[in-house]
């Protein structure tokens, strides 16, 4: 094509589009995970997960892009019709100055209010709280995936970790009984 050369609008390339958009056809692309709570799985039977954004400032986002945090004590409360996220551990970036964020405060969780009003009333229920599962970065922006959980008993613990160890037996034996049919 010549510079200058006339071409129509319905010919040209249209800008954003499909390529913006990810695998399943939703807006967002993919998922940098900067922390994982393993042990909240291991602890809690998880009912509902949601996405939420988080209010940040610049130096957490500058030392959660290095990926040292910690979501080992942090659990979410809701105050006031505000969800907080409490004992997340986001440690100081060590380039900062005297602007440097305290690395324990708690911090604001963006949801919608239909999401803050039901997890409200469901964590309200015996036995029920809102933990942190992770922290990550979708598009740029800083989210945490947070669950309404209930506290599993130590035999409940005890069972799943049975019948994690039964299903890895059990894909150990198919494996071994392919390679042998595969060899024979």
């Amino acid at each position: 094509m010549s510079k200058g050369m006339y071409v129509p609008k319905e010919s040209q390339p249209k800008q954003g589009g499909t390529a913006a958009k990810g695998r399943d056809g939703e807006k967002g692309g993919k998922r940098k995970i900067v922390a994982q709570n393993k042990k909240a799985r291991h602890d809690y039977a998880i009912i509902d997960t949601y996405e939420a954004g988080l209010v940040l400032m610049g130096t957490e986002v500058k030392s959660l892009r290095e990926g040292r945090t910690s979501l080992a004590d942090g659990f979410v409360q809701i105050d006031r019709g505000e969800a907080w996220l409490h004992n997340a551990h986001i440690p100081e970036y060590h380039q900062g100055s005297w602007t440097n964020h305290s690395a324990r405060r708690k911090r604001k969780l963006l949801l919608h209010r239909e999401e803050i009003d039901k997890l409200e009333s469901k964590a309200q229920e015996t036995g029920h709280t809102i933990i942190p599962l992770a922290l990550y970065f979708k598009d740029g922006r800083a989210k945490a995936e947070i669950a309404l959980a209930r506290g599993k008993k130590e035999y409940d613990k005890r069972q799943t970790l049975r019948e994690q160890q039964d299903r890895r037996e059990s894909d150990r034996a198919i494996a071994a009984a392919k390679r042998k049919q595969r060899d024979a």
